[in-house]
């Protein structure tokens, strides 16, 4: 894999951002008020994908990295608050660059995927969320697995077998598997998807498979009457291994998924998008430059 600069990296992120801003993109914003603006919004989607590269606690420490050291590259850089804004105003046509990704790897045409969720917690358990911008939306929760109790999200979604999101909702924290499920599988046709024993229950599984073709595969408890055959339980234990990678990988690498310090849902959710469009760009730069791409650790101090 090739070795290159921190610089390197923003200009190739800006040349494959502006291109497809500039052949599509720009075409979801006809009839856009106002006056055109000096920092372009290609410059702010290269800085909002790069932040998952170059990793920083927030987004005003990672703003005060790039002046400090990459001004030549963005020399009409905005401050904290006027970037936060145009990133959040621009959070959408972030999703629809990533889905052309999508399209550029190949991963729609595949015909089977993984399907799990991960919490997202949003305000501390013991703090009070009733004035916070989240109360209505996120709820508590509970995540068996870690044996964690959580006020916030559920973030359910289908991976490629290589780990790749290629669908992926935010839902309350509270939310059945299963109806979080629904929220997803509708986007797929005909597809197989494996999954664990949250989305167990043959009605359910024969209702998706009736609505959306989709196949729903998941080991069986041992107090079913129906089990399956020992070598496709083995064969999906040892599959379902992959999707946790994924998240691992998701939460581990850049910024972390649980602690994107998000104050308001529209803030959250564009943090999620980018991580999202983040993570398909790493598949991309390795597909097509031989890039491998996991964080940059901090070149330089900030002046």
């Amino acid at each position: 894999m090739t070795s290159i600069t921190v610089s390197d990296l923003l200009t190739i992120l800006y040349i494959l951002v502006d291109d497809w801003y500039q052949a599509e993109g720009i075409h979801y914003l006809k009839g856009k008020p106002g006056a055109k603006p000096e920092f372009s919004d290609s410059e702010v989607i290269t800085l909002l994908l790069t932040m998952d590269f170059i990793p920083f606690p927030s987004e005003t420490q990672f703003l005060a990295y790039i002046r400090a050291n990459y001004l030549a590259l963005f020399p009409k850089l905005l401050d904290q608050s006027q970037y936060n804004r145009r990133a959040r105003s621009l959070r959408l046509l972030v999703e629809r660059l990533r889905r052309s990704w999508l399209v550029q790897l190949g991963v729609l045409q595949q015909g089977s995927y993984l399907l799990d969720t991960k919490p997202i917690p949003v305000v501390g358990v013991k703090r009070s969320n009733r004035r916070s911008d989240f109360a209505g939306s996120a709820s508590y929760g509970f995540c068996a697995s870690r044996n964690l109790k959580y006020f916030g999200y559920k973030l359910v979604a289908i991976t490629t077998f290589s780990g790749i999101p290629v669908v992926y909702d935010l839902v309350p924290a509270n939310t059945d598997e299963r109806l979080a499920a629904e929220t997803v599988l509708g986007y797929l046709r005909g597809c197989q998807i494996i999954a664990d024993k949250g989305f167990l229950g043959e009605r359910w599984q024969t209702e998706m498979r009736a609505w959306t073709g989709n196949q729903i595969w998941t080991t069986k408890r041992q107090n079913q009457y129906q089990q399956n055959q020992p070598a496709l339980d083995h064969w999906i234990a040892s599959v379902r291994e992959r999707i946790e990678g994924v998240f691992h990988e998701l939460t581990n690498t850049g910024r972390d998924l649980e602690g994107l310090l998000a104050k308001t849902v529209v803030g959250l959710s564009t943090r999620v998008i980018a991580k999202m469009a983040s993570h398909a760009l790493k598949h991309l730069l390795r597909l097509f430059f031989g890039v491998n791409v996991q964080s940059f650790e901090v070149a330089a101090p900030v002046a």
